[in-house]
This record gives C-alpha cells, structure tokens and sequence, in this order.
C-alpha cells in the first residue's frame, strides 16, 4: 500500500512522465475503500464486545441490537462532520437491494431452519393468525388513520395508496432485541414461540404488502379489494409452495445421492449452502417473494434434509447458518444507523412523525387484541392467551431493518417528497422502539409476571382429548364450533409428516420417535430458554 501510495504521489506530481491517466484516482479509490472495510470491522468487533460484557453484567437496559444501532449512529455523526465523509459515505450507503439480497436471506432462513417444531407447530395456528390477519389489519388501520389525519389536516395529507404503502412497510416488525432479552430471563416457550413465529412470517407478510400496494399505485386503473387480497395471497402462496419444494427436492437428493460418505462431506456441505439461496432466487425471478419462499425452505430444511446429512456437516451447517445470521444481524444496525446519522432527514413535517408513532401503536393494539379474541373463541378456558401475553406481543412489536429498507425504497418509488416524509417517519420509528422500548423490555416483563414457565397457558392440543373442552359444546356459536373444528383439524398434519412425509424424505424415519423428542435442542440455541438461576 505504501509503495502504490508513493507512485501515486509520485506520477501526480510527474504527469508530463507518461503517467497513468487515473492511477492516482484509484489509489485514492483503493485507500477510501480500505479505510471503509476497516471502519466496518472494528465496529463489528466493537459491537459483538460490547454485547458480549453486557450480557455478563446483565444489563438489559441496552441490548445488543440497540449498542450496535447507538454505535453506527455514533460513528455516523462524526463522520457527517468530518471531512472523510465523501470518501466513507459511500461505504456506508444503505442499499435496499444489498439488504434484500445478501444480509436479509441468512437471518430469514436461520429463523426458519432455527425453529423448534413442537412450540412453533403447536402454536402455528396462533402464529398464522397474527402473521398474515393482524399484519393485513395493523397495515389497513394505519394506512387509513393516516390518510384520515391527513383529509381533516391534523398532519401532512398523502394518497390514499401511498398511505397503505405506509401502513404496509411500517407493520413489519423486528423484534431481535426482545427475543435475546426473552431468552436471558427465561421466557415461557409459548410466548417465545408466538412472538418469533409471528415476527419471522410478518416480514414476508408485509414486503408482499408493500409490493401489491406499490403495484396498484402504478396500475392505471383502479382494482378491486377482492383482487388485491387475491394478488397477495397469490404471490405468498406461490412462494410458499416454491420453498416448500426446493426443500423437499433438497431432502430427497441428499437422502439418494449418498453424500454422507468421507471423502464428500465437503461437497454435502456446500450442497446444503447453495440450497437456501437457489430457493431465494428462483422465487424472485418468478416474480415472488423470496423472503417468504426462503423462509419456508428453512423449515423444511430443518424438518427433513438436515437429517440426510452426515453428522459432521451437520455440525458444521449448523454453526455455519449461526455464524452468518449473527454477523449479518450486527451489521445491519450498524449499518442502519450510520446511514440514519449520514441521511438528509426531511423534519419539515414534525406532526406526521408524532402521530404516525401514535397511529402504529394502536394499530399493534388492534392487530393483537382482535387475534387473541377469534384465537380465544376456539380455545377451551384452561388453554387461552392469557392478558398479560397478549400485552406482551402488543409491546414487542418493534421495527428495524425490513421497515427501515421498505422505506427507503418508497423513497425512489415515491414521487414530490412523500418518500422522504414517509422516510424520516420511519426512521424515527426504528429509533425509538429500538433504543426506548426496546431497552424497558426486561422491566415489561417482570411487570407482567411472564419470565419463568408459566402454568396459565396450556396449549389446547393438550386438551383434545380430555374432554373438558367439550362441556358446554351446545350453548356454543357455529362460529365457535367452527373454529374449533379447525383447530382440531391442524393436528392430522402431525400423523401425515410421522407416518408418510418423514418415511419418504429421510433416510432415519426408524428413529422418528427420538427425532420428535430431541427436536427442541437440534433446531439451535434460538429456543433454548433457560430459567435464571437464584
């Protein structure tokens, strides 16, 4: 470097020498870049130290994610008023499309290749029913309280499409820093598995939002409701089903093609890598969802291919996916908040920021409350969610990098300076719940009595066959009665991956029985919730 720094400075001096038209330039060039990459390691090491000794002195105040955003916002302001920031600034871009495409994948597909069957499946109708209804609710009834601010002039007035596109990208929620605070106190398993299911599927819920509100924006002619809800549940259907299949293609290969031998677990292992992202790209060049499709791979992953493999490559891909998910977690708070302290803000509109903060918070509140009601109905009184979890859910729902990429891209997607508002809006919003609700998690849940198993909240496939949830069936609603049927239904599911789907994709169905049993410590650490000691 030093000897490529002085012919720089040499034939920047020399020019009529026959210099290399340029060559000083990319020097420079090389130089930015190198302090750049630099300044981006030592804030990662910084980060993963700093979390590493707040977690010893278990001081929740300040999650992991909140000490990386702090840092990438603290790093950002002295860069913005240096004069290093042209040369840096560019290092530091928030890039939605490198977001979606690189740090966004691992973390979505370790989610689902993290989750522990029994907690996520046996509360998978809950999960669905906050995932894809209360995010379609807390979307409608913020995009329309914006967009009824904005007619009786309280706040700056936006499109009613531009105000859906709003209400979509900001219902994405990102609940990292709840969850590693659930897992220091010892959440109950139930919650835990409510809030990350809910929270892994909400971001795929929501970008398909967001799309087919953007792709109605730009139609020429008006679209029915009907066709909307219909275009949406196509494209998370369609990318559902198109991870769904790359999973089970993967099972099926590594369960013929007998790769578990010596010699090849390196061949197995890198196979089982390039499988998450093949699933990713073939749903995005269909023109669907990949985050949704990846996910879905993930789980299915977990479920049948990871027991084809070897045991060292599962060693290793476990480890593998963990490793990638950390590193790609840290680094996009940091990045998010160097690029919120570098941004141009637009703070002309202070009004649409405090009421939009406002209006997200009861749309959370309308999004939870009206799930756990229709859940309750179907569930007999022992097994309900409970109010203090329902409070708990309302408060994890913060927002972070998905809500904070979406609206970068409204910005180029939206015309006159609406992007720019709905922008600075956002990233108001990440900050806050980041850093403020985000740090009060730990005293929320000691105030609600929810750290520690809890006996409160049964499962109600544990009372199928009871007994007691039949009492009183005839003073029951059909509506009621139907619920229940359905919920009832979700448990033959159990018997067709036991006694058909896990014969045909593994090649260790003999041992189906302990695999069920041992599910919750092979599926990772995620759900691994310790009580504290005393």
């Amino acid at each position: 470097m030093r000897m490529e720094a002085g012919a720089g400075a040499y034939y920047a001096a020399a020019p009529h020498q026959g210099a290399m038209p340029g060559f000083g330039g990319a020097v420079d060039e090389q130089q930015a870049a190198g302090v750049g990459i630099l300044l981006q390691i030592s804030m990662l090491v910084l980060s993963f130290v700093l979390g590493h000794l707040l977690r010893r002195r278990k001081f929740y105040y300040l999650p992991e994610a909140s000490a990386s955003l702090l840092i990438g916002m603290i790093v950002g302001g002295f860069a913005n008023i240096s004069n290093t920031q042209k040369s840096t600034r560019r290092w530091f871009n928030f890039r939605e499309d490198f977001f979606l495409l690189f740090l966004l994948p691992p973390i979505i597909f370790q989610s689902g290749f993290n989750l522990a069957p029994k907690p996520f499946f046996s509360n998978f109708g809950a999960i669905i029913t906050f995932a894809i209804l209360g995010t379609f609710i807390a979307s409608i009834v913020t995009g329309l309280l914006v967009y009824l601010a904005g007619l009786i002039f309280i706040i700056y007035r936006l499109p009613l499409v531009e105000c859906m596109m709003f209400g979509a990208l900001v219902s994405a929620t990102d609940p990292v820093t709840v969850l590693s605070i659930f897992q220091e106190l010892g959440t109950d398993v139930n919650l835990y598995a409510l809030v990350f299911g809910e929270s892994v599927l909400n971001d795929a819920v929501a970008i398909s939002l967001y799309r087919t509100m953007a792709s109605m924006r730009t139609s020429s002619s008006g679209q029915n409701i009907f066709l909307v809800i219909l275009r949406f549940l196509e494209n998370f259907v369609g990318s559902m089903s198109s991870g769904v299949g790359v999973g089970l293609i993967s099972a099926l290969l590594f369960k013929y093609a007998e790769l578990g031998v010596e010699n090849l677990h390196n061949l197995e292992s890198c196979l089982f890598v390039l499988f998450p992202y093949f699933s990713y790209m073939l749903a995005e060049g269909l023109g669907l969802s990949g985050i949704v499709s990846i996910l879905f791979t993930g789980i299915v992953m977990k479920r049948y291919t990871f027991y084809n493999l070897s045991e060292d490559s599962q060693r290793f891909t476990a480890r593998f996916f963990h490793l990638l998910s950390s590193l790609a977690e840290a680094f996009i708070f940091i990045y998010m908040g160097f690029d919120i302290a570098m941004e141009r803000q637009s703070w002309s509109h202070i009004g649409f920021i405090f009421f939009s903060i406002v209006f997200i918070l009861v749309a959370r509140a309308a999004n939870v409350f009206s799930c756990a009601y229709i859940l309750n109905l179907a569930r007999p009184p022992h097994s309900q969610i409970p109010r203090e979890y329902q409070l708990a859910l309302w408060y994890s729902g913060l927002r972070g990098a998905m809500a904070f990429a979406l609206a970068l891209q409204s910005v180029h997607d939206l015309p006159d300076g609406h992007g720019e508002t709905i922008f600075t809006a956002t990233t108001s919003i990440v900050v806050l719940t980041v850093l403020l609700i985000g740090g009060s998690t730990g005293t929320m849940l000691e105030a609600l009595q929810v750290v520690g198993d809890s006996n409160c909240y049964r499962h109600p496939y544990e009372e199928n066959f009871e007994g007691s949830s039949e009492e009183g069936t005839p003073s029951k609603s059909k509506f009621q009665l139907k619920l229940r049927d359905l919920r009832r239904s979700t448990s033959s599911f159990a018997l067709l991956d036991r006694n058909y789907l896990t014969p045909i994709f593994t090649s260790q169905h003999e041992d189906d029985d302990d695999d069920d049993d041992n599910d919750d410590d092979s599926s990772g650490e995620v759900l691994a919730i310790p009580r504290p000691s005393a």
